[in-house]
């Protein structure tokens, strides 16, 4: 029987060229499938719940696979957590509805934002692949009063990077907490959802602020721009770290009469594919792997951009 599997997952994405496979090259994606591939010894697709950019890190990114292997919940975690990288690990691993996508069923997600704001680097606290390292002192009542003018829902057009494909960049903020830990400032962002880079280029215009090179009344004239060049610079990659993302798992819609019957039918691939798994998965094309990975008809592979 066919089943969905929700996977949160932790990893310091310095090493990685962000989320997504990129042919060639070391992403989180490809080791999760790859564990995933090994473990349930079938082809498999993970879809993510964001497409978090390269250096980006995450503490609790959550995603989900389909499969059909019987083995229980635990097995599966132990045996996919044994094959993961020594710089990613695996938090929590549950069965859930069919009808859960870790994009399209997502609430909401809290991105943070570290800055390490003095003259030395962050060394000696052992953060330097976790921080951006800001020379200066920020002024943080200047920031927060600056954040007020991004917090609602707007169209956040000068907030987006090149690259930025969405139909409508109008998202809902629903806080912004700007505070010091330490020698650190951090930001707390939450939202709906986030276009590409767009926490990463608030971050940035913010700083401008703390900085004393713009007032806080700057923010509200960028944010109503809609024009990128009007904004600050976008934050470095490595001081952005996905917290975790809310979903409400009692209010997914029911599988469809015809989801669930294919679902019932579904049965584990034959045991000598089983067997030579890997070198199937590396004859193979992406398209042609995703076709012989199980999942319900119609299901999006798409996640959300890089914030």
């Amino acid at each position: 029987m066919l089943r969905n599997l929700m996977l949160t997952l932790a990893y310091d994405g310095a090493d990685f060229h962000g989320w997504q496979n990129q042919p060639g090259l070391r992403t989180v994606q490809s080791c999760v499938e790859t564990a995933l591939r090994r473990a349930l010894r079938h082809q498999v697709i993970v879809i993510g719940c964001s497409r978090t950019d390269a250096g980006v890190h995450a503490a609790a990114y959550v995603a989900n696979a389909y499969t059909t292997a019987t083995t229980a919940d635990l097995p599966i975690a132990r045996s996919i957590g044994s094959r993961l990288p020594k710089d990613m690990t695996l938090l929590h691993l549950e069965t859930v509805p069919l009808t859960f996508h870790a994009t399209r069923s997502a609430l909401g997600k809290l991105y943070r934002y570290r800055v390490h704001a003095a003259p030395g680097r962050p060394c000696e606290q052992l953060t330097q692949r976790f921080t951006y390292h800001f020379w200066q002192a920020l002024d943080v009542q200047a920031m927060r009063a600056a954040a007020e003018h991004l917090i609602g829902r707007h169209d956040f057009t000068s907030f987006a990077s090149a690259g930025n494909v969405r139909e409508s960049n109008v998202r809902t903020i629903r806080r912004i907490d700007v505070y010091r830990a330490g020698l650190e400032v951090r930001f707390d962002i939450e939202g709906d959802g986030f276009l590409y880079k767009q926490v990463r280029n608030m971050v940035g215009t913010l700083i401008e602020v703390g900085r004393a090179h713009r007032s806080p009344e700057w923010v509200a004239q960028v944010r109503d721009a809609l024009d990128r060049t009007k904004a600050g610079p976008t934050a470095p990659a490595r001081g952005l770290c996905l917290q975790w993302v809310r979903y409400n798992l009692r209010d997914l819609p029911e599988p469809t009469p015809e989801v669930l019957d294919k679902a019932r039918e579904a049965g584990a691939p034959p045991a000598h594919l089983r067997a030579l798994v890997e070198r199937q998965h590396r004859s193979l094309n992406e398209k042609q792997r995703q076709a012989l990975a199980p999942k319900p008809e119609g299901v999006e592979i798409v996640e959300d951009p890089e914030a």
